[in-house]
């Protein structure tokens, strides 16, 4: 349905609160919720163009608003146009054709003008299409790429440029899109190869520049990109006595404007005349007293500084700011000549201007901010005909309704000043002056704030000083005073002072100036807050002194633990025989860290003349790993002396370690039993390393029967293999220390031992040391058990 201006509105429909959005989906919900905002903006951006459209017609025939929106609908029902369309079309006409009154003709006819054919269907869909594009267009330079975004598809178009005539007979691009595309600027008069545009003003009748190559004086310049053009138009905005604005549309290839091309330009051009003439409206002010009083005060000031007025739009919301007065260094940083920026929109002089944080301020301070200053930014000038950098700070503060806007020029000794303020602010210290003659002082702001100090109470006598601090620190400060004012010793003193934070440590460094007396005349210092670096140390002091004490009992128990170890798994002191073999023990405790491991070993000759081997480690250090790996060893060999069966063995130390007081604790082991009379090596294992065989310089490793590590599972399963063994033959059964280095795969450190064995086969005694120097680290991180395990070659 229509409202009484003739906008379609929708019908209101309550909504019903909506489920909390998916915590899984939050781009969706967010992508939702902006395509919601902007479909809002543009309703209300299409309805302010139908208002203005409306009080168009109201105040040219003085009929109500109902009436002016049924005069809307039924022009644009007679012309197969869109309502927007029309509004377009209405604010872009000239005066006279919105009263109804024939415009002026160039050839002197007051008739009617001819009727303008309804373009094709296809045009009109894009036309269509164009009308709700220009909705959301702000600036001459936006204009000009939404035009080539609409043109270029249909018509071929590699650039589109907007012209203004200017007083004094000048031109001025006002936006420009397209290849070659560069900010707009302005030309001080016409220059050559702007003829045709200026023509085309003149007559206000389009030029089809079909063939550009052979007609070079009727080539537009203004604007023109660097790459070759072949043909282009010109068209200018419908007008009572020559247009102000042209429309510029450039192709890289020759050929002819077709009429349905011709007919989509003029559309695209009235269409566009409503926005075309609101950036080239008039930019001088009435002319009056007091705008002549006010630009001849700022023409006399000796600063950086422009005066603005705030052009609102529909909503009543600043869409613009005018530049009603402004300096000559003013218009030097704005790189304009001062006479030209009187009167014009401010966003037409710096088209960049909205993206950056001095546009936004302008905008606060005209909806209530007290005031607004930038952060210093580097600026180009031209001085003597050179080029340099400066700094500058932008300020604006309001007036009646209007902005002040100046420039400051940061000086090398401003820029001193600012560094030094960030210098005490960043080391939280601040200087102090005192004139022992005088009785005067003065701080920097920085000391007001490390004091907590009101700037207005002034700065404390430096007699006082040592009234600030806590009871405990204020003698001794008081001393240094008094030193430093009667015999100029220079001091440097710590003190507490307390207060709301809560006590804080200060420094003072103080030295005296005398006079050619040797008399202390003024003092200088400066005042630091080191309360959060004496904090740290503190904080630190304490983390040490707790480190100290955890290293004192790690140690204790790293001895304690030793001990029982030794106690509990006592180290041949060379090669023993059992069963007529020879075996040689080695067993090195981790070298990092404070704590002793669960490694253990058994090497034991059996009542009927066979011999148990057995190599273990218990998941964890310390004592709960040291009673873990007694309990497995003595009940692993009581239960072989007493005829268990190796896996039976395996089985009944898995629930022995499932019930104990850790029953989360594991270990991986290896039994075997060598039968000699048979030379047979029976063995089982649960998760642990595979032995290596040495047999001939080759080296292999026994292929491991099924088993998992103790502790693992309540139903596990161990399997039994056997190895016959010869003459030579030699046997290494070890812990996961002695070929492990994180973070490399085990795999490699398997690998490296069986090298190392091939390449140290010796049989004299000793060389499991010369094993040991080869395969382990300069620091051991894991405790190491190795069984060397020889069978003469003599048998």
């Amino acid at each position: 349905m229509c409202d009484a201006h003739g906008v379609m509105r929708e019908p209101v429909v309550p909504v019903e609160p909506a489920a909390a959005p998916d915590p899984a989906e939050p781009a969706g919900v967010l992508h939702r919720r902006r395509a919601e905002i902007d479909r809002l903006r543009g309703q209300a951006a299409t309805s302010a163009v139908v208002e203005r459209a409306t009080g168009v017609v109201m105040a040219l025939t003085g009929c109500s608003a109902d009436a002016a929106g049924d005069t809307l609908l039924r022009r644009a029902e007679a012309a197969r146009r869109t309502l927007l369309e029309e509004c377009w079309i209405t604010l872009g006409e000239p005066a006279s054709a919105r009263s109804g009154e024939p415009p002026a003709r160039p050839d002197g006819d007051t008739g009617p003008a001819p009727a303008v054919p309804s373009p094709p269907d296809d045009v009109a869909g894009a036309l269509s299409r164009l009308a709700r594009v220009l909705v959301h267009t702000g600036t001459p330079q936006e204009l000009a790429r939404r035009l080539l975004e609409h043109l270029g598809p249909d018509l071929g178009a590699d650039s589109v440029m907007l012209y203004a005539r200017r007083t004094g007979g000048g031109l001025e691009l006002l936006g420009q899109a397209g290849s070659g595309e560069r900010p707009a600027t302005r030309r001080q008069g016409p220059p050559v190869g702007e003829a045709a545009v200026m023509e085309v003003l003149e007559t206000g009748e389009p030029r089809w520049l079909e063939d550009l190559a052979a007609d070079g004086a009727r080539r537009p310049g203004a604007g023109e990109p660097a790459e070759p053009v072949r043909s282009g138009a010109l068209l200018p905005l419908p007008g009572e006595d020559g247009s102000e604005v042209c429309l510029g549309v450039l192709r890289g290839r020759p050929g002819p404007f077709t009429p349905r091309d011709r007919a989509h330009l003029r559309g695209a051009v009235r269409l566009s005349a409503g926005r075309l003439r609101s950036f080239a409206a008039p930019r001088e002010p009435a002319p009056g007293p007091l705008t002549d009083a006010v630009r001849s005060v700022f023409a006399a000031l000796p600063v950086a500084a422009m005066l603005l007025t705030p052009l609102r739009g529909p909503t009543g919301e600043p869409e613009d700011l005018r530049v009603e007065a402004v300096t000559e260094q003013a218009a030097d940083v704005l790189d304009h000549d001062r006479d030209d920026l009187g009167g014009r929109r401010l966003r037409e002089v710096r088209p960049d201007l909205t993206d950056t944080p001095v546009w936004r301020g302008c905008l606060d301070v005209l909806a209530g901010r007290d005031g607004y200053e930038s952060e210093p930014f580097a600026h180009q000038e031209v001085v003597n005909g050179v080029p340099e950098w400066a700094t500058y700070s932008v300020r604006v503060t309001r007036t009646a309704g209007a902005l002040l806007v100046t420039w400051v020029r940061h000086t090398p000794h401003d820029r001193q000043e600012q560094r030094l303020a960030d210098l005490q602010r960043l080391g939280n210290l601040g200087w102090a002056n005192w004139n022992l003659s005088t009785r005067e002082a003065s701080w920097s702001p920085q000391v007001y704030t490390i004091l907590g100090r009101d700037p207005a109470d002034g700065p404390v006598p430096l007699a006082g000083i040592p009234e600030l601090a806590m009871p405990e620190d204020r003698s001794a400060l008081a001393l240094a005073v008094d030193g430093l004012v009667r015999e100029g010793v220079a001091f440097d003193a710590r003190f507490r002072i307390g207060g709301t934070p809560g006590v804080r440590h200060l420094r003072l460094v103080a030295e005296a100036m005398a006079d050619r007396h040797g008399t202390p005349v003024e003092v200088h210092g400066f005042l630091q807050d080191l309360t959060a670096r004496r904090r740290a140390e503190l904080a630190l002091a304490e983390s040490e002194r707790a480190i100290l004490t955890q290293h004192d009992v790690l140690q204790s128990e790293r001895v304690l633990v030793a001990r029982l170890q030794h106690a509990l798994l006592p180290l041949p002191e060379g090669p023993v025989n059992l069963a007529g073999l020879r075996v040689e023990v080695a067993y090195l405790p981790a070298q990092s860290g404070t704590h002793v491991g669960g490694d253990w070993f058994s090497a034991i000759e059996l009542p009927d003349g066979d011999a148990l081997f057995v190599v273990g480690d218990v998941a964890g250090h310390g004592v709960d790993a040291v009673a873990t790996m007694a309990q497995l060893r003595f009940t692993a060999k009581g239960m072989v002396i007493t005829g268990s069966s190796l896996t039976g063995a395996l089985a009944r130390l898995n629930t022995l370690l499932l019930h104990s007081r850790d029953s989360h604790g594991t270990a991986t082991m290896i039994l075997a039993r060598y039968r000699a009379a048979e030379r047979r090596l029976l063995w089982a294992q649960a998760g642990h390393t595979p032995p290596l065989l040495l047999r001939g310089g080759k080296v292999t490793y026994l292929r491991r029967p099924g088993g998992m590590l103790l502790g693992g599972s309540t139903t596990p399963r161990f399997e039994e293999a056997e190895c016959r063994l010869e003459p030579g033959d030699r046997v290494l059964l070890y812990t996961d220390g002695l070929v492990e280095r994180p973070p490399e795969n085990i795999d490699v450190g398997l690998g490296r031992l069986a090298a190392t064995v091939a390449a140290h086969p010796g049989d004299e005694s000793g060389s499991l040391g010369t094993l040991l120097d080869a395969m382990l680290e300069v620091e051991r991180r894991d405790d190491v058990c190795v069984l060397d395990i020889r069978v003469p070659a003599d048998r």
